[in-house]
């Protein structure tokens, strides 16, 4: 029988259930489950910003999680190459990938090493998108009140 290895990128800041789930449902279909964790400047380079938790805080987070076997920092922004330091079998995504162009890719650049992808339900309720647009606005200084006259 085979050892199958899976992976399961992300940057994992604001860790909510989310993420839980996606960690969950990819060691169900792995023997050994390691989770990518995108580093702060390749976070900042993919989407602008630089995560609210720093990565040596969600490194911790994600290794503690019982689902994970071993916890990946991610340098490069090319998935390839972190596969030929990881050497796993089946990378898990959101299914906001599926069909996109940028699915696409991944599954035709991946088939040229046999790496399996595999798509699991986004979770629309929670998002570490939807948390940080909340604390920003919870932490946006208020406009000075107009001076009566």
């Amino acid at each position: 029988m085979r050892h199958r290895v899976g992976y399961a990128p992300g940057v994992y800041d604001l860790f909510h259930v989310g993420h839980l789930n996606i960690l969950r449902h990819a060691r169900a279909q792995c023997d050994y489950l390691v989770a990518g964790l995108v580093s702060d400047e390749m976070a900042e380079l993919a989407k602008g910003r630089r995560p609210v938790v720093p990565l040596p805080e969600r490194l911790e987070i994600v290794r503690s999680i019982r689902f994970v076997d071993a916890a990946f920092v991610e340098t490069v922004p090319d998935k390839l190459e972190t596969w030929q330091q990881v050497r796993f079998d089946v990378l898990f995504k959101g299914d906001d990938w599926r069909g996109t162009e940028r699915g696409r890719l991944l599954e035709q650049k991946f088939a040229t090493v046999g790496v399996e992808i595999v798509y699991f339900p986004y979770t629309v309720h929670t998002s570490s998108t939807q948390l940080r647009l909340a604390l920003d606005a919870l932490t946006k200084p208020s406009a000075a009140p107009s001076e009566a006259l």
